[in-house]
């Protein structure tokens, strides 16, 4: 039943949510997405899902998607919730050492301080067994040598370090790959030598931009590396199960505000003397899109359940579930806003035309539509592998 109906505390907290993003306008450059960031951590709003005793809110990540829906669904999505308490947070919270949650938790909750996190890379796409950045043990120091590059990451400017994932260069092969993935997790610090940053130039209008990252020979202490060497797999879905919770989340947030945007605008717009809400070739589209939205959510909300009670597999499954059924929620409810507004859809004043692009990434990220679709096939149905 709690995935099936709010508790009056998550009520609360929806609320709350609600009514402190709707006296934020809209950020539209880093200095406001910024005071949004700072003013949410101050209430305890982005470290929710951290340890109390590192000076978060000791809910999980039920409440941090929760979080997040509201402020998408007010016009104000800060998509750096997913990265830096969601997957890094939540990966340093469960696999770190005492000195780095001690250092780390507490200005992640707070928002005083934020980590991107670095996986995707430009050979390797959605096939995370071809990661080529290599960690690599100095015998003489015990330091990590970390060589490499990657794309597609969020927010690198706004962070304070980024969380990268590598393999250990002992099970590389003569072609500098492996099959048999062991990913290893490290703490990279914005100013480290040999750690680059280029921006992508995307036609995507959103405060946070995409970088891409080299490491060239970047050096860094033993204690850089969370959690153990050989846990491979175990501590990366422990940052991807969040990640696929959270996009949804934020898919069905900018899918609420498209929706509430072309509700208003069909109730008052009036063509030969009658709303044209009143008409079902405008009010069905909409009716549906809630449905799916609402759909999309209840799925989010059994993911964030099973995370936080413990089942990661489960988890898997219904995360990716989650992010699928929001990500065609999220385009269809703004597709059809934007065409219950006609050519006001398209105007800067209402806001709803650059949701086209956004909406799209909800699909293609962080693991597109297709991938998931190989994994229920694959983990869930017991169909054979096309590749």
């Amino acid at each position: 039943m709690t995935t099936l109906i709010e508790s009056n505390e998550h009520k609360s907290l929806r609320e709350a949510v609600a009514a402190f993003a709707k006296t934020h306008p809209h950020t539209t450059n880093a200095e406001d997405n910024t005071r949004l960031w700072q003013a949410a951590g101050k209430l305890g709003y982005i470290g929710v899902n951290l340890p109390e005793a590192y000076g978060g809110g000791g809910a999980g990540i039920t409440e941090l998607s929760l979080v997040l829906e509201e402020l998408g669904a007010a016009g104000n999505p800060l998509l750096m919730m997913i990265v830096s308490p969601a997957i890094c947070g939540t990966v340093i919270a469960r696999f770190g050492t005492e000195e780095q949650k001690r250092e780390w938790l507490p200005p992640l909750a707070d928002g005083t301080r934020l980590m991107a996190f670095g996986i995707t890379e430009p050979d390797a796409g959605s096939n995370s067994h071809r990661i080529t950045t290599t960690a690599r043990r100095d015998a003489a120091t015990g330091d990590w040598i970390l060589t490499g590059r990657k794309v597609f990451v969020s927010g690198v400017d706004l962070a304070d370090a980024t969380l990268i994932v590598g393999r250990t260069e002992t099970v590389s092969t003569k072609e500098g790959r492996t099959g048999n993935l062991k990913p290893c997790l490290f703490i990279v610090p914005r100013d480290t030598p040999g750690f680059e940053r280029r921006p992508i130039d995307m036609e995507l209008n959103a405060v946070e931009r995409q970088f891409e990252l080299t490491l060239d020979d970047v050096r860094l202490p033993a204690d850089a590396l969370v959690g153990d060497e050989d846990a491979g797999l175990l501590q990366l879905f422990a940052g991807l199960n969040p990640e696929r919770v959270m996009t949804a989340a934020f898919g069905i947030g900018m899918g609420r505000y498209a929706l509430a945007k072309a509700v208003e605008y069909a109730r008052e717009r009036t063509v030969w003397k009658t709303p044209i809400g009143a008409h079902q070739a405008i009010a069905h589209p909409l009716a549906q899109a809630h449905i799916d939205l609402e759909l999309a959510r209840l799925m989010m909300q059994k993911a964030a359940h099973l995370y936080d009670a413990g089942d990661d597999v489960g988890a898997g499954e219904a995360a990716n579930m989650a992010k699928y059924a929001a990500g065609e929620a999220c385009v269809k409810a703004v597709d059809q806003a934007v065409h219950t507004l006609g050519g006001n859809g398209l105007t800067r004043e209402f806001g709803l035309a650059r949701l086209i692009t956004a909406s799209r990434v909800a699909r293609i990220a962080p693991v597109s539509r297709e991938m998931i679709l190989n994994y229920v096939s694959h983990q869930t149905l017991g169909l054979p592998k096309s590749y």
